[in-house]
């Protein structure tokens, strides 16, 4: 390599570190509570409960990191897919879960 070749920018080379809002919402409009967990929480529900809003559905909005993330409601207790999610994935113990892409 000569001394005068240009130096590799290895910030270009760096996986995004993007940082964008994910408006979460789950209809389920006899629910008493509904809470989302997934990866970007370790799986803690408690972190991120949801507010009902008047037609019945419950949102949230969670700052995600680039990437793909799995997650799940839990709906008065049960976990519960999301019908509207990107896709279905597996949990690293078997369980279904909800997919998103965030990019």
């Amino acid at each position: 390599m000569h001394s005068d070749s240009f130096p590799i920018n290895l910030k270009r080379l760096e996986p995004k570190k993007v940082i964008k809002p994910v408006i979460f919402v789950c209809w389920a409009p006899k629910a008493k509570q509904v809470h989302l967990l997934g990866d970007f929480n370790n799986w803690n529900g408690e972190l991120h409960p949801m507010a009902r809003q008047p037609d019945g559905a419950w949102r949230l909005e969670v700052e995600l990191k680039h990437g793909h993330h799995h997650y799940l409601f839990r709906v008065d207790g049960q976990k519960t897919l999301d019908p509207r999610a990107q896709g279905i994935a597996r949990h690293q113990n078997g369980q279904r879960v909800s997919l998103i892409a965030v990019s």
